[in-house]
């Protein structure tokens, strides 16, 4: 009986001490990282309000440019766009420099941002871990 005690108080232990490292993904502290990085990397084109440059830069603000796959809105930000797109209705013809500098965390969180401001609402967040796999799939 002791035994079992004494084994039952060591796994209990394992599991808390083991759940210590597992670790929740926050969207609300993605989308306040993702603000800043917004403002450091996308807002000279999508402008702060995430409105874009009329006849320039396409708006992100309730863009239906944003209900693209995710894997598909990671690439634009690590390859860039060229060519003609189509966003709300407007033909636009600029190109947009790949960002590959920025980190995955980075690139999540400055989607997760967007796809959450300005009137849009998105239901699945960017992880890091999508970024990444991505980024590793576009390098081959």
């Amino acid at each position: 009986m002791k035994k079992k005690y004494v084994l039952v108080i060591v796994l209990a232990m394992f599991l808390v001490g083991a759940s210590s490292f597992v670790q929740t993904f926050n969207l609300a502290k993605s989308i306040a990282r993702g603000k800043e990085a917004y403002a450091a990397n996308c807002q000279n084109c999508h402008m702060a309000d995430g409105k874009g440059l009329p006849g320039a830069f396409p708006p992100l603000a309730k863009s239906n440019y944003l209900t693209k796959s995710t894997g598909e809105l990671i690439t634009y930000v690590l390859k860039g766009q060229t060519g003609e797109i189509t966003v709300n209705g407007t033909v636009y013809n600029a190109v947009m420099p790949a960002q590959d500098y920025l980190t995955d965390e980075q690139i999540a969180d400055i989607y997760n941002y967007v796809r959450n401001s300005w009137g849009n609402k998105s239901t699945v967040a960017i992880t890091t871990a999508m970024v990444s796999k991505k980024r590793t799939e576009l390098s081959k």
